[in-house]
């Protein structure tokens, strides 16, 4: 186990990254440039003759009262090679003595069902959140992911619902337009996200952050997509690209011809491109919480769903403390924190 040093070493890891099964791109040390205001550090775990075998790409915060705090978002990527997960394990121990944190918290790309993995977290001090409901979590737990290996377009419709498939076909009708856009677009990108963000009550982000993904990712790992009507923006995308499997990152619509369904042809554009780069999946991301088809909440998992994919619980939040006290003061805090968030997204409406 060692510390990434050098540029050097994060272009390896990024090559490593690219090559494994469980690529993810929030593990993408190009991930990492997009989030200002945290340090990356990178733990790496090589085989005798020092090739990368497994790693965890972290950030770190100093807090107020806490002190810092280590996140790893979908990592650490290790295979199923217990002894590389020890490894980055002790490295991450390091990096707390290092950095006097009081926890490192990780949302692994893994299964729930793999038991294998948790009883190896447990064995080495991992310790796993309640994971009940969205208070517990920081990313999603929840998603659909679709199966593209060896598939044509043609199959891959086939398992869409054929609500969703007619939608489609509804759009293409009518005239609805969808092509790649640049970094001209961001900024209604951007005006969209808000629409979006006021619509549906969440904090949308600053326009700065698109153009610093964008500046990070594109145009090898990131795409965005437009959909428009009469050259009227309805609907934007941002896509990611990384490890054979693509991303859908963030979406935004208008308020007005939603009854064209520019979303689902969007969607249904970046599935085929998708394919056509050959990539193995294609991840819708998730949602916090599902709930059935008669609650009002649910209309992300609806829309989802319909894509046809698996239906994917990860393993969700654990976490290393040597600080159990400070530990359960922070989760209290981040809650109270969010809830008033949340509300004050409902209220600006």
């Amino acid at each position: 186990m060692r510390i990434a040093k050098n540029e050097g070493d994060l272009e390896e890891f990024q090559r490593f990254l690219e090559e494994s099964p469980g690529c993810h791109f929030a593990q993408s040390p190009l991930w990492a440039r997009v989030k200002t205001g945290w340090k990356y550090e990178l733990v790496l775990s090589e085989d005798g003759d020092g090739k990368i075998i497994g790693g965890a790409g972290v950030l770190i915060k100093k807090l107020p009262f806490f002190g810092s705090l280590i996140y790893c978002p979908r990592g650490p990527v290790c295979g199923e090679d217990p002894r590389v997960f020890e490894d980055v394990t002790a490295g991450l121990k390091s990096l707390m003595d290092r950095y006097r944190s009081f926890a490192v918290i990780a949302e692994p790309d893994v299964s729930e069902t793999d038991a294998a993995f948790r009883s190896s977290a447990l064995s080495l001090g991992w310790r796993f959140g309640k994971n009940r409901d969205a208070r517990d979590i920081i990313q999603p737990r929840s998603l659909f992911r679709i199966d593209l290996q060896g598939k044509t377009g043609v199959e891959v419709m086939s398992a869409f619902h054929k609500k969703l498939r007619y939608n489609i076909r509804l759009a293409q009708r009518r005239g609805v337009a969808v092509a790649e856009g640049g970094w001209e677009d961001l900024d209604a990108f951007s005006e969209l996200m808000e629409v979006t963000a006021r619509r549906d009550g969440f904090a949308a982000r600053g326009r700065e952050y698109y153009y610093r993904l964008w500046d990070a990712l594109a145009p090898e790992h990131l795409t965005m997509l437009t959909a428009k009507f009469e050259n009227e923006l309805l609907a934007a995308g941002l896509f990611v690209h990384m490890g054979g499997k693509t991303w859908y990152l963030y979406g935004a619509s208008g308020d007005e011809h939603r009854n064209l369904m520019p979303c689902h042809l969007m969607q249904w554009e970046a599935i085929q491109m998708a394919i056509q780069r050959g990539d193995r999946l294609y991840d819708l991301r998730g949602f916090l919480e599902i709930t059935d088809d008669t609650d009002p909440k649910s209309g992300l998992y609806r829309f989802k769903r319909q894509f046809g994919g698996e239906l994917v619980r990860l393993a969700g939040l654990m976490y290393l403390t040597n600080s159990p006290i400070k530990y359960a003061l922070f989760r209290l805090a981040e809650r109270a924190y969010r809830w008033i968030g949340h509300w004050v997204g409902k209220m600006g409406r």
